[in-house]
């Protein structure tokens, strides 16, 4: 027998000459790394269903007609968010019946005067003209929480009955709260004929509308957090450039 013979057979016995030491442990390593993977992803699934639902339900929340109010006693203030006619006259019309001293009225545009807006909303300017006050400062409902709390500690009042659309006032009592925390608010929601209420699933327009608001909600909703963590990164990016 050759040398050569003998050194292909020892080579054979060894495996062919080739080192499979460093390929063995990879087996492992792929099936962990998967394994992990689709935790990962399964997680994310589980987090991305349970948010889903959670949306879907505080939507169906958020679309439901509210009761329209029913508390008797009298507010310092009546505040109208404008945003329509039926808002404006609603708010007169307590005005009229004593269940507030003064109406204020936010977001007005700034070429509108008390005036003209007594005259497009067909009011008496001689009655309405003592007790009722304007804003325009507020181009949204941010603005005109921070216009009202203004006025209102201005004023010196306590209490407020606050008239907008029933499904703009979940985000208007959120932004008002947050605003003037000391300040009792009375919710009068008023309730716009072209707005579907009870069977608003069957109207396209009024999904597209309250999909709109619950957004926007939910935006007002986390700001303060978004803000919070907005404040946090600039903080430690100093405090990185001081320990440099």
């Amino acid at each position: 027998m050759g040398r050569s013979e003998t050194l292909s057979r020892a080579d054979h016995r060894n495996g062919g000459g080739t080192d499979h030491c460093g390929t063995l442990p990879l087996a492992p390593t792929v099936r962990h790394l998967t394994r992990e993977l689709w935790g990962a992803v399964r997680r994310i699934a589980i987090t991305g269903a349970a948010l889903f639902v959670l949306c879907v339900v505080g939507f169906i929340w958020f679309a439901a007609r509210p009761a329209p109010e029913n508390e008797s006693a009298p507010t310092d203030a009546i505040v109208v968010l404008t945003g329509g006619s039926l808002r404006l006259q609603s708010g007169m019309d307590l005005l009229r019946d004593g269940k507030g001293r003064k109406l204020f009225v936010s977001g007005v545009n700034q070429h509108v005067d008390l005036d003209e807006l007594l005259r497009v909303s067909g009011n008496a300017r001689d009655w309405a003209t003592c007790c009722t006050a304007l804003g325009h400062g507020a181009d949204n409902t941010l603005g005109n929480a921070r216009e009202t709390a203004q006025w209102m500690r201005q004023q010196g009042f306590s209490s407020l009955r606050l008239v907008t659309a029933w499904y703009h006032m979940p985000r208007s009592l959120l932004e008002l709260d947050r605003a003037m925390p000391e300040i009792e608010i009375i919710a009068h929601p008023v309730f716009p004929e072209e707005v579907s209420q009870e069977n608003w699933w069957a109207s396209h327009g009024t999904v597209l509308l309250l999909a709109s608001e619950y957004g926007k909600y939910l935006g007002a909703l986390l700001r303060p957090l978004v803000e919070r963590l907005r404040s946090v990164h600039p903080v430690r990016s100093a405090e990185a450039e001081i320990g440099r």
